[in-house]
């Protein structure tokens, strides 16, 4: 049985970027957080109050989206100078960078294996790079005005690119072909994702609106219409159940995917919220925004469901419709939540020839962020009178789901048989749940191997640089 969630807190907040915040993403270990900004740089953060952050300049111009590889062990950013870097995440502040586009890269997305990137941009296409060496493999070319994300599924046989053309596209990426496209009429969208099971994806749209639909059968699932503003990113909580928005309207909405409804709305930045990510357990999420900051929040209500990122997404591929909703709590007033004073930093440039020399500079601000989070309700009753209804008709279950329930619903089977069946299924579950636990312990044994490969191609660099020297 599942308990009811505490609501959402504050739990730090960095300032160091000179301009807006335009994107972020946790390392697989919860020990660093990559943020991108229009002053041209990338920032590593670190979650330990005593160790600074560091900031890496290299790029030419602003700096769209970054992501860390599933190792943690390196970071891609997209400029709008039409290139992307590699960066090894620490103080020695090593780079490679490439020359992607023709146009400004909008977004950068590793495959689940660590061993492609996907880039999209204003030049209309979408690339599939090697990480290693930066090879070109292949591109997309069907959508026709600027490309605003693109991202691998999680079982990387799919990406998902959303467009200007007011289109979403789903893509084969053996065949390389368009297998379907979502379109969007009133706006366009500004950030796709995929459900951590694979079989849904969510756009968040420039009018306003936030739409869930099923990749196989093509049918919207759910329409948000909750915020007043933009909105201009989304991140999926790696159990499934919940998905996060961020919008020009300065708030967050949590939504509870299995009730289809509103569950919070979270003020904190002043002006436009413009990213957000949960971390790869789900148990924080952080925001970026116009107003130069980074917060980061712990959920809290993903506590009953424990921080076990297999299980996590084991229990949702298959109960996701099951799982009851949790209870709303109401908020009698604003929260004064912690929050920190701007960090020291470590100043990287980053060169072409992958070299980077540092000095130490400290960002001072004596200003402390208050930031209030409200409970939904009241922001509920007023979308609920609103001409754009909120669809509900759930995520759709796991197919051993379906084929259980189909099962159970053909008349004429025996309670105490279909008890039987249920049983078997959930051995299947469990078996299921097995294998899910031994791939993760050959990701982390590949992940080992990448980390070799990694250090091996370090070296050569070092040993390349020296040569050119």
């Amino acid at each position: 049985m599942t308990s009811a969630p505490s609501d959402p807190t504050l739990e730090r907040h960095f300032k160091g970027h000179r301009d807006t915040v335009t994107t972020v993403d946790f390392s697989c270990n919860m020990k660093q957080i990559a943020t991108g900004s229009m002053d041209s740089c990338v920032m590593i953060w670190n979650m330990k109050p005593q160790m600074r952050a560091y900031r890496f300049d290299g790029h030419k111009d602003a700096v769209l989206s970054v992501q860390f590889s599933p190792s943690g062990h390196l970071v891609a950013s997209a400029s709008r100078d039409k290139t992307v870097r590699l960066w090894v995440p620490s103080m020695k502040a090593e780079s490679t960078s490439f020359r992607a586009h023709t146009a400004t890269v909008r977004s950068v997305n590793f495959s689940g294996d660590g061993q492609n990137l996907v880039t999209a941009s204003d030049d209309k296409t979408i690339k599939v790079w090697t990480v290693h060496r930066q090879k070109f493999l292949f591109s997309l070319n069907q959508h026709i005005n600027w490309v605003r994300c693109a991202k691998f599924s999680p079982d990387d046989r799919l990406i998902v690119s959303s467009s200007d053309d007011k289109t979403i596209k789903l893509w084969d990426k053996n065949s390389r072909e368009c297998i379907h496209s979502f379109y969007e009429h009133a706006g366009y969208a500004n950030h796709v994702d995929f459900h951590p099971s694979g079989t849904c994806i969510a756009a968040a749209s420039t009018d306003n609106s936030v739409k869930v639909w099923d990749i196989r059968s093509h049918k919207m699932l759910q329409h948000y219409q909750v915020h007043s503003g933009v909105v201009n990113s989304l991140f999926f909580h790696p159990g499934g159940n919940f998905l996060i928005t961020a919008s020009s309207d300065s708030t967050m909405k949590i939504l509870d995917l299995v009730e289809g409804k509103l569950l919070y709305t979270l003020h904190g930045h002043q002006g436009p919220v413009n990213c957000v990510a949960f971390s790869r357990t789900g148990e924080y999420f952080a925001s970026g925004g116009s107003d130069e900051q980074v917060m980061v929040w712990k959920s809290n209500f993903d506590s009953a469901e424990g921080n076990d990122g297999v299980r996590l997404q084991h229990k949702t591929a298959f109960s996701l419709q099951a799982l009851p909703a949790s209870s709303t709590v109401h908020l009698s007033h604003p929260s004064v939540l912690r929050s920190q004073a701007s960090e020291p930093t470590e100043h990287f440039t980053g060169q072409d020839s992958h070299t980077a020399a540092h000095t130490q500079s400290a960002s001072r601000s004596g200003s402390h962020s208050k930031a209030t989070q409200s409970h939904s309700h009241r922001h509920l009753s007023t979308s609920s009178s609103s001409t754009h209804q909120t669809q509900t008709r759930g995520l759709p279950p796991h197919s051993s789901q379906v084929q259980a329930q189909s099962q159970f619903s053909d008349g004429g089977v025996p309670p105490g048989l279909a008890s039987t069946l249920e049983h078997i299924i959930g051995q299947l579950d469990i078996l299921t749940q097995t294998v899910s636990i031994l791939e993760q312990r050959l990701t982390l044994t590949e992940d080992k191997l990448k980390e070799c490969l990694e250090n091996q191609m370090e070296i050569g660099l070092h040993l390349q640089r020296r040569e050119e020297a």
